[in-house]
């Protein structure tokens, strides 16, 4: 079974694709789609295992890579593309950068983790354990909160939730906590934006710094006010992030460029 995605908007506008993180699928991105499709063909798969996906083959960043840009070959007709990637889809973008430096015109890597997590083994020994927490709804709801999935969405959130098998789960966490740059990557063409959030762990602002040091035209951004989830916590404020790197307009106001030094 290849990848389940949706597409909305005309073939004749400019390629718009949207990458989900872990533990959500496609819907995270409504309220982009309602943005934008008005005047990008916006495509939005749901990664393997994953969402509508959840049949495809095993779960892997490369994998995953792989598939969205045997769907970017299909779907793209020579148009401009773009591509936005949120957390482990975010990974998947960085791959898919690194694959092929060639196809993307625009990537904008949101909230990226590329350092191993250190003792990842001994935490996904405590997942195994803990995994059943998922399918009770008052677990769902702070996780939900955790991830600012609004009540309008959660019921679609729980239901995938409660659908995701044990060993999926583990790899798809395994895969994201061992992720780094691929040697490739500073080989992309694309113009690239890299965000994180201010209120998100250090070692995802020491992943957006990696990130700068491996590619030469990088823009890196630290968002104000914002854990890990900028899409879904603030639409309208991602929303002009995302139309003002495509069409390379000054940066809104309310972010920070990211100077510091995270080490």
């Amino acid at each position: 079974m290849n990848l389940y995605y949706k597409e909305y908007g005309s073939n004749d506008n400019p390629l718009l694709v949207f990458l989900h993180g872990g533990g959500v699928s496609g819907w995270m991105w409504d309220k982009q789609v309602s943005y934008f499709s008005s005047r990008y063909h916006c495509l939005v798969p749901d990664l393997p295992e994953q969402g509508k996906s959840e049949n495809t083959t095993s779960f892997t960043i490369k994998e995953s890579a792989e598939q969205v840009l045997a769907l970017l070959e299909e779907k793209r007709n020579g148009r401009a593309v773009t591509v936005v990637g949120f957390s482990l889809g975010a990974q998947v973008l960085i791959s898919m950068l690194s694959i092929n430096p060639n196809v993307i015109n625009n990537a904008i890597v949101n909230s990226p983790l590329v350092r191993p997590i250190p003792f990842a083994k001994l935490m996904l020994r405590s997942m195994m354990f803990t995994f059943p927490l998922v399918k009770l709804k008052s677990f769902a709801q702070l996780q939900a909160k955790s991830m600012y999935i609004q009540q309008d969405l959660f019921d679609v959130y729980f239901q995938e939730s409660k659908q995701v098998k044990k060993d999926t789960f583990l790899r798809i966490m395994e895969e994201n906590m061992a992720f780094t740059i691929p040697a490739t990557f500073s080989n992309a063409k694309a113009n690239i934006l890299v965000t994180v959030g201010e209120k998100e762990r250090s070692i995802m602002k020491k992943s957006l710094q990696d990130l700068i040091k491996s590619h030469p035209s990088i823009t890196g951004l630290v968002i104000s006010n914002i854990g890990h989830g900028v899409s879904l916590a603030n639409p309208m404020l991602f929303n002009e992030i995302v139309e003002s790197w495509i069409e390379q307009q000054a940066l809104p106001h309310h972010i920070i460029r990211s100077t510091p030094n995270y080490g």
